[in-house]
């Protein structure tokens, strides 16, 4: 027994003597001597600078000040991993039987370069030998790299204010600093668990992802994903697959709370999103994100605010993204996403209200430049302020800037619209359109678009315009543009035509008419037409003048014909319209009447003197003349008649 103890006290003092030549060996050494172990693990280089400090047992550990662990043969040459200060821990009985466990990493300020070149990731830290023997097993079939005893693995890492880089084959796809990262992947059949926070505005950035299969992955099998991803306003997940290369398919969901501010955190600071559009959100659906920057959405169900859509979107991912969408929609209110910002302010344009003209307020169309791309929009209708659109098919094409949303076709005021309209934010705004129209009814129209009440009916034609300004108000005093109109029965309210031409006063009643045609350009704010024709049972009715579309203003004469008065020559009572939109006169125009008067009586003195004149004529030349045409034809066949009767005289006859 005694010899047993002896044996046992000369092993320990042995082992004892090879700690303390450890222990007193020079820093430097002992650095050569660990940087010399990982390359014979790894196959990389670990330089070490500064102090060194040593654990052994049951965890073979290092401390260290600036450190570098180099990169893949293949990578860049910049390190995939430096440090300000490095702790590294491994199980000691593990390496002994050649296998590395890493206990743990902790590492001060570093940048961490993960690369990935032709489904190779310079993360993957398999040894010299085992790299031969896997090439040597996969040549002939051999096991699955999930099997591999050699394989690296991770009980804990902590990365404290890291910056992250990601390169996809030579392009630097990620770059992110002031990153805490921490990561877990303790046995070969464990998942992997990383998570991850990231100073962003109004908060930080919280990602937790998990793979359940590590080495399948690095090695370039297809595996299960699952991110968890929080941020100020609202949070990302995704449950799918992933490749190596980056590439994912999967359920993914996005609720954002406030949108504004999950947008800010993301490095979109300042995008405003519009009431009705998304400020608050839920978005669901399968994506797939292929890794030239693609993603594909199908079988999207969004709900914006109180809006809910349901579709499927392509999104280019680009500055700015290129997006294309077929969106369908139920019920669509877009009110308080059009509605003017400013509302609550409007006093500032002096008290408010349509009596006080068109807004003053900046338009930001800023909105135009966050996408470019062609989205499809049907809906059942789609409530504007002031007017709501029924069952509509819409195509907005966005570029640079530029929106052209065309209707093919829209159902607006009871009647369809075909066409364009255009909004131009490149240098300055613009808004611009080709429309025609069947069927609207006359009264919404004019009412929703103008505050008139009067006139009603069914109305067809045709409108361009321009016009370019920052608000509503330079605008619609920039309107240019032309068009028509075509309206079938209808009626005029607060006018009697009958009453009019029968007392001289048309105020008050209803002027029923069976067609309205007319023509219009429009040049800086102002609408003139100078060919209306009103047509009526017992009358009909010209009309010209001025609408005031930028001064909300109207001059304008109206003209109308009692065709079967005076013995059925009828008779005209001009009517002038004038004054604002909201309250303009409307009364006959007397000097119009005057004139119209005094020249009817200058016609019948005309004709009077005409006809004693031809009446004198046909005494004189014994023969009857009712034509001033015919004078000249009467005197010379009675200088013919006169000739015959000399000749006759003087050869002797009768």
């Amino acid at each position: 027994m005694k010899w047993l103890i002896r044996i046992l006290f000369f092993v320990i003092a042995a082992f004892g003597l090879v700690i303390g030549a450890l222990l007193l060996m020079p820093k430097d050494k002992l650095s050569a001597i660990l940087t010399e172990q990982v390359k014979a693990q790894t196959g990389r280089d670990l330089t070490i600078s500064g102090d060194v400090g040593i654990t052994f047992w049951p965890i073979l550990g290092i401390s260290a000040g600036a450190v570098t662990f180099s990169n893949a043969p293949w990578a860049g040459s910049q390190p995939m991993l430096s440090a300000e200060s490095l702790d590294i821990g491994v199980d000691a009985a593990a390496l002994i039987n050649g296998q590395l466990r890493i206990k743990r990493v902790f590492a001060d300020n570093p940048v961490l370069r993960l690369e990935l070149s032709d489904g190779r990731g310079n993360w993957e830290l398999n040894t010299p030998a085992a790299s031969s023997t896997q090439s040597t097993g996969s040549s002939s079939g051999g096991g699955s790299p999930s099997a591999n005893p050699s394989a690296v693995t991770l009980d804990q890492l902590e990365l404290t204010n890291a910056r992250l880089v990601y390169v996809d084959n030579g392009a630097v796809q990620m770059d992110f600093s002031g990153v805490d990262l921490s990561a877990s992947w303790p046995d070969v059949t464990a998942p992997m668990a990383m998570s991850a926070s990231m100073a962003a505005p109004g908060g930080s950035v919280d990602v937790n992802l998990t793979i359940p299969d590590l080495p399948a992955f690095s090695s370039g099998v297809v595996t299960p994903l699952t991110i968890a991803l929080k941020a100020p306003g609202g949070e990302i997940s995704f449950d799918g697959r992933v490749n190596l290369a980056g590439e994912m398919d999967g359920e993914t969901q996005v609720v954002s709370r406030n949108t504004k501010r999950m947008l800010a955190a993301f490095g979109q600071k300042g995008v405003s999103i519009p009431n009705g559009l998304g400020r608050k959100a839920e978005i669901s659906a399968h994506m797939t994100y292929t890794r030239d920057g693609r993603i594909a959405l199908r079988d999207m169900v969004a709900v914006l605010d109180n809006n809910q859509m349901t579709g499927e979107a392509d999104i280019e991912i680009s500055s700015p993204p290129k997006v294309t969408a077929q969106i369908n929609a139920g019920d669509l209110d877009l009110t308080k996403a059009l509605a003017s910002e400013s509302t609550g302010s409007s006093g500032s344009n002096g008290g408010g209200g349509a009596s006080a003209g068109w807004s003053r307020a900046p338009i930001d169309a800023s909105a135009l430049a966050l996408a470019n791309g062609s989205i499809r929009l049907k809906a059942n209708s789609i409530a504007v302020p002031d007017l709501t659109l029924g069952p509509s098919d819409l195509r907005l094409n966005l570029s640079n800037s530029r929106a052209v949303l065309k209707m093919q076709p829209a159902t607006l005021f009871s009647g369809t619209l075909n066409g364009q309209v255009v909004a131009n934010n490149r240098n300055g705004l613009s808004v611009g359109g080709d429309l025609t129209a069947t069927g609207i009814n006359l009264q919404e129209a004019l009412s929703a678009l103008g505050g008139i009440e009067r006139l009603s009916g069914n109305a067809s034609g045709r409108l361009k315009f321009l016009g370019v300004g920052q608000n509503e108000n330079q605008i619609m005093r920039s309107l240019s543009g032309e068009g028509n109109i075509n309206v079938g029965s209808g009626v005029i309210s607060g006018f009697d035509l009958d009453r009019l031409m029968g007392r001289g006063e048309g105020t008050g009643g209803t002027t029923v008419f069976n067609s309205l045609t007319a023509s219009f350009t429009m040049k800086n704010g102002n609408l003139r037409n100078n060919d209306l024709l009103m047509q009526l049972d017992n009358f009909r009715a010209d009309g010209s003048g001025r609408v005031g579309l930028g001064q909300r203003d109207i001059d304008y004469l109206f003209t109308p014909v009692a065709l079967r008065a005076n013995s059925g020559k009828g008779i005209s009572v001009p009517v002038r319209i004038e004054g604002p939109w909201e309250s303009p006169s409307i009364k006959p125009d007397l000097t119009k009447v005057i004139e119209a008067a005094a020249e009817a009586e200058l016609k019948d003195l005309e004709n009077e003197a005409k006809n004693q004149v031809l009446k004198k004529v046909g005494k004189e030349l014994d023969t009857e003349v009712t034509d001033t045409d015919q004078i000249g034809d009467a005197l010379k066949n009675k200088l013919e008649d006169e000739a015959k009767k000399g000749l006759l005289k003087l050869f002797g006859g009768d």
